[in-house]
């Protein structure tokens, strides 16, 4: 049964230098591995995930460290859902409900 205080998100925010043909392509092969990897932008240069608890977001903090460009700053967060729900967020200038993602069922 997954739990509030054990399933986690990931948060990732990056800022990668685009100047040059070579960072600029750099910087979008980042961005489809982190769609790949079943990331979700939630603004151009942040993405989340849902994970199953601590040792799934692990696993892809593990992956996306070793497909990181090597310019640029990348922070990654871990939250649990219970901390998701406290979002306040405003979208064209109204706040708006956060929406969990629906559950997988199995059978």
């Amino acid at each position: 049964m997954l739990n509030g205080h054990r399933v986690m998100w990931i948060l990732l925010t990056f800022d990668l230098p685009t100047k040059t043909k070579s960072e600029s392509k750099a910087a979008s092969r980042f961005r489809f591995y982190l769609l790949d990897q079943g990331f979700e932008m939630a603004q151009y240069s942040v993405y989340l995930r849902y994970c199953s608890g601590k040792n799934e977001a692990q696993t892809y903090i593990n992956r996306i460290s070793t497909q990181i460009p090597s310019a640029g700053k990348v922070d990654i967060l871990r939250f649990t859902d219970k901390q998701y729900e406290q979002i306040i967020s405003f979208n064209a200038g109204g706040r708006k409900a956060r929406k969990n993602p629906s559950q997988y069922v199995l059978f």
